[in-house]
């Protein structure tokens, strides 16, 4: 099964919600399972985003699901859409890199960001699944403060959040860990 199937398989099974079919027929019609991750360091590659998006998934279950606390309807939700602001906002372009072995100035690919909606991340991410779906509020929390202080640097609501959200706290953590522990070699596009 590859990551596309996977998603699907996972997503259908355990979100029964209100606009989650409409809500994934939208995300089939973008690039959102053949889009990065990122420009160049976690996922930087075809099928990136949707690779991360499950590896948030799995790194959540595994750490952090309470089996009668937590809901596994919600942790889906906030895994696998967390990043769904990605979807149409990187581009493959080419740049002029020189190749340490000839000397010589070579094209490479590369993905550049083009925004064509410049909502600010988890904020986006949260006002494009609920044109479909309604989020419950730790849900939208959780989603919307996933970058944790990287969307606070002053940190004063992102502690409130993380007080009042368990949620909150085991997106971010599964985010941070799937980012930077989980994902480090699956940049492939620009490895030069």
């Amino acid at each position: 099964m590859g990551y596309k199937e996977e998603f699907i398989s996972l997503f259908e099974e355990n979100v029964n919600r209100q606009g989650a079919k409409e809500l994934l027929d939208w995300m089939l019609k973008t690039d959102f399972f053949t889009a990065p991750a990122s420009t160049r360091y976690h996922c930087a590659c075809p099928e990136g985003l949707v690779m991360h998006s499950l590896s948030v998934f799995n790194t959540m279950v595994e750490k952090h699901f309470e089996e009668g606390k937590d809901s596994l309807e919600s942790f889906t939700i906030c895994a696998l859409l967390h990043d769904l602001c990605k979807a149409e906002f990187y581009k493959t372009s080419t740049r002029n890199v020189k190749n340490d072995e000839t000397g010589k100035w070579e094209k490479v690919p590369y993905y550049a960001i083009e925004d064509k909606f410049p909502y600010g991340h988890g904020e986006k991410s949260v006002f494009l699944i609920e044109r479909f779906m309604r989020l419950k509020p730790a849900e939208a929390i959780a989603i919307r403060w996933h970058m944790g202080s990287f969307d606070d640097p002053n940190g004063y609501y992102l502690s409130q959040t993380f007080e009042k959200y368990p949620l909150a706290v085991k997106l971010h953590l599964a985010d941070l860990e799937s980012t930077y522990l989980r994902e480090k070699n699956t940049s492939v596009v620009n490895k030069k």
